[in-house]
């Protein structure tokens, strides 16, 4: 599943006349690098939900043949739905190619040199969740025990702490940032459709930790940017270059 329904508002003026998704990066589209991305790491089918400038995206997708694969397409133009949220009103169309496994999700502005299939790969029996992790820099971090079981999200700015374990020290916790990228068990499908309407994913991994198993995987070498953002969005063509030159 691919989140492309964003309205997109750090990269405003951009983003006022078209979505995200068709952004370009390197004269690519967003979208485009991303599709293409998965169908060579032999993911063919492809649930994508859509909101800002929904029309600009189903029609780039037909005059593109759906790039060779399988899209269905998780209309929320009624309602921007948030991460969680998303996954929740697309079940029913996940289902239709369920088979057990579970479905890797993608942020649209996440550029990386991640090797899907390997993460993929890394998802074991009675997990209900793997979650891409990194060392980068950053103010956020989710927090994880010794066996890389998520347990807790911290904000180091304001000090802020999330867990279902009270009491918990975050000095005690390996931490690590999220990537955008994850694995979602259909075990879990149930309890998101417990849910409210609206809601970020991480808060939902949070409310669940205590109950089940969301585990980290932190891939060695990976590198990755959020396109998302003016000042990374400026990066982005460099960025490219790099991740090509070491490929």
């Amino acid at each position: 599943m691919i989140f492309a329904a964003g309205l997109g508002t750090r990269l405003r003026p951009l983003t006022d006349h078209m979505p995200k998704a068709l952004v370009p990066v390197g004269g690519v589209p967003l979208l485009e690098r991303l599709l293409l991305k998965l169908k060579a790491s032999g993911f063919t089918d492809i649930t994508l939900n859509l909101h800002h400038f929904a029309d600009q995206i189903a029609h780039f997708l037909a005059e593109n043949g759906n790039f060779g694969l399988t899209i269905r397409l998780s209309d929320e133009r009624d309602l921007l739905r948030d991460t969680g949220g998303g996954i929740r009103h697309a079940i029913p169309l996940l289902q239709e190619d369920a088979d057990g496994s579970p479905v890797l999700v993608h942020n649209i502005d996440i550029l990386s040199n991640a090797d899907l299939p390997s993460f993929a790969r890394q998802y074991r029996e009675g997990d209900a969740a793997t979650l891409l992790v990194s060392e980068r820099q950053t103010s956020r971090y989710l927090l994880f025990d010794d066996d890389l079981r998520l347990v807790g999200w911290t904000n180091l700015r304001t000090g802020e702490v999330k867990s279902p374990y009270p009491g918990l020290d975050p000095a005690r916790c390996r931490r690590y940032a999220f990537s955008g990228i994850h694995l979602v068990s259909p075990r879990l499908f149930p309890s998101l459709q417990e849910e409210a309407e609206c809601f970020p994913i991480i808060d939902f991994y949070l409310r669940m930790a205590g109950k089940c198993c969301i585990r980290a995987f932190p891939m060695p070498g990976l590198r990755l940017l959020d396109a998302g953002k003016p000042e990374t969005l400026r990066e982005a063509d460099g960025f490219l270059k790099s991740l090509a030159g070491t490929a």
